[in-house]
């Protein structure tokens, strides 16, 4: 199931993350590692989170490596340290979509938003590079707790693009 497109005007978003390189077969692997890495910094340096967990999307080429973020937001600016750093997401425009249901469902809804921005005349804040399409605000916000809510057909994901000009 999914909802309709929009778009939003949001704020910056400061958060702490992993930045990593994964293989889409890595990809869980790597989740499965990385947000309890993060949630544990957080815990150690008495961070409060201040919203549901998100990956952001650097840079992708499906077919052999993607470059992302394994992220929680905070308030404020916190210092990160080793392999924990912190950054914003940055504020603009974005079209979003609400994905329910499995997460193997994203790739479909991913690809949906992207094909209703193109028919809405709305350029996404993304280029080319040599390893792949490199964004500035490409994200999935992760608003279900999978060990509190274990049918993934109720599963939510907040799927969002910043758009040029934002």
């Amino acid at each position: 199931m999914q909802h309709e497109p929009q778009v939003q005007q949001r704020a910056a978003q400061p958060y702490v993350g992993i930045r990593m390189r994964v293989t889409m077969e890595g990809f869980g692997a790597a989740i499965d590692v990385g947000f309890p890495e993060v949630f544990g910094w957080l815990g150690e340096h008495g961070v409060a989170r201040a919203g549901p967990p998100f990956i952001r999307y650097l840079v992708i080429d499906m077919e052999t490596e993607l470059e992302v973020e394994l992220v929680v937001p905070v308030r404020g600016e916190v210092e990160g340290d080793g392999r924990v750093r912190s950054d914003v997401l940055p504020a603009g425009r974005y079209v979003t979509l609400r994905h329910v249901g499995p997460y193997d469902g994203l790739i479909a809804s991913n690809a949906a938003l992207q094909q209703w921005a193109q028919e809405q005349g709305i350029a996404l804040d993304s280029w080319g590079t040599d390893r792949g399409s490199a964004w500035r605000g490409r994200v999935e916000h992760y608003l279900t707790d999978p060990s509190t809510e274990p049918d993934p057909a109720n599963w939510e994901v907040d799927v969002a693009y910043l758009a040029t000009g934002s």
